[in-house]
């Protein structure tokens, strides 16, 4: 099965060469799970000719509000729309969360409570289960479209995993991104943005374990059940 990677963002040059493209941070997570994958540089107007280029299709993080008037916004909101139009499987995670609803009809802005940085706990409601993966958002969906179905949330972010009518499955948190990375990302773009309190508290959360194959492994079962023509249960 081949998953389509749209590359919303790219992270600063000092971590890439470490860590590799958002694209790249995804290849790794799902490397177990037997996909083939294509990076399209969305950010940078590098888009698919056709949602029927893969059988599956993943939107990353971004430095850039979904909200912000970027070249590249439009363009991807109308190719979300073909792409569940088709009920062709799509998974969004941060601003690929953010941008799904605000493309099928939900509301994003500019969260008044703050930044989330780091280690996050979330209750997943579909599996009566804590997963404990790393977020980085000051942004989060503040109306849910219509089709969307909440299936992950915390005490900070009520809309932090959702799940659609339709073959969309999105999360706010970020299960490619390792402890590591969040670290350097406090050290680059952290500083100067992000309350100093919350950057501390971010390396201290550092020493405890992610769940990351809990995430990662829901999103491979999602595409292998959704691929259109799919048997698998």
């Amino acid at each position: 099965m081949k998953i389509g990677i749209l590359e919303a963002g790219h992270p600063p040059d000092s971590l890439r060469k470490d860590f590799g493209s958002y694209g790249e941070m995804f290849i790794a997570l799902l490397d177990d799970y037997k996909f083939s994958f294509q990076l399209y540089d969305v950010e940078n107007m590098k888009f698919p000719n056709s949602t029927n280029e893969a059988d599956g299709w993943l939107i990353t993080g971004s430095k850039h509000g979904v909200y912000e008037a970027h070249q590249f916004i439009k363009p991807l909101e109308i190719f979300i729309q073909e792409i569940y139009a088709k009920n062709v499987p799509l998974i969004g995670i941060c601003f690929g969360h953010q941008i799904i609803a605000q493309a099928l009809g939900g509301k994003v802005e500019k969260f008044s409570g703050g930044w989330s940085v780091g280690k996050q706990d979330y209750k997943l409601l579909d599996q009566s289960k804590i997963v404990s993966i790393n977020a980085w958002h000051q942004d989060q969906i503040i109306q849910l479209p219509k089709d969307a179905e909440v299936i992950a949330e915390n005490n900070f972010c009520k809309y932090a995993g959702i799940a659609y009518k339709k073959a969309a499955l999105t999360f706010q948190g970020h299960p490619e991104y390792g402890h590591e990375f969040i670290n350097g990302l406090v050290d680059t773009r952290g500083k100067g943005l992000v309350p100093e309190n919350l950057l501390k508290k971010a390396k201290l959360e550092m020493k405890k374990p992610l769940t990351q194959k809990i995430i990662a492994d829901k999103m491979a079962v999602f595409f292998k059940q959704n691929k259109l023509g799919s048997n698998v249960k």
